[in-house]
């Protein structure tokens, strides 16, 4: 039978709601993608254009959490499907894994962004929204039970691991959590495609697939 999500209650104030207000009762993959589709835990939802959810395996022993969707991937509804994306496509399967072995999610589902003339350009999530959308990736987590997690970027990381944690303090390090056997912290591929060179993209690209490597291989 198939779950529906719990509705935050109109007398709740607009600051304590999350999504934790809008998860199924019976926690599928299935149900949790249904049920995001109606989330309003934090404002973000009111720019979207639709929730963008994770992708993958449901048995998936990787799990790669990025930031926010961009505009490509808030128009189509799937993670990582533009620049940032094919980059990281080139990373796994120099890695030794490809898109459909592993599970793929956002720290925050909706699209958050600035209009630059007639561009929508990405803007980061504050700390609320971070905390707000949470509850979607603890439940993902949950469902998909990974062995290796690997946060892409700041947001990412301090999701899982608080606003105190510094992604510069540990770059490409195996750190110790319960949210899974192995957590590891590194690059978001849309840092890789806007550092100022050549030489240093493809310097940062060689240290991200030799990242990967490392998550998986332990």
């Amino acid at each position: 039978m198939k779950s529906t999500a719990r509705r935050a209650k109109s007398s709740q104030p607009r600051a304590e709601r999350s999504a934790a207000d809008f998860l199924p009762d019976i926690q599928s993959l299935p149900n949790l993608i249904e049920a995001a589709k109606r989330c309003e835990g934090c404002d973000l939802y009111k720019q979207a254009t639709q929730t963008v959810f994770g992708e993958g395996r449901s048995t998936a022993h990787t799990m790669l959490v990025g930031e926010v969707p961009g505009d490509q991937e808030d128009l189509a509804g799937r993670p990582f499907i533009g620049s940032a994306g094919r980059l990281l496509d080139e990373a796994l399967v120099a890695a030794g894994l490809n898109r459909n072995t592993v599970y793929l999610t956002n720290a925050v589902k909706h699209f958050k962004w600035e209009q630059r003339g007639k561009r929508r350009l990405h803007a980061e999530p504050s700390a609320r929204e971070i905390r707000a959308c949470r509850p979607w990736l603890e439940a993902e987590i949950r469902v998909i039970r990974p062995r290796t997690i690997v946060c892409l970027g700041a947001t990412a990381s301090q999701s899982l691991l608080g606003q105190s944690f510094r992604l510069t303090q540990h770059f490409g390090e195996s750190i110790e959590s319960t949210w899974a056997e192995r957590l590891f912290a590194t690059y978001h591929p849309s840092a890789i495609l806007r550092a100022p060179d050549r030489n240093q993209r493809d310097r940062m690209k060689r240290e991200f697939v030799r990242h990967l490597k490392i998550a998986v291989a332990h």
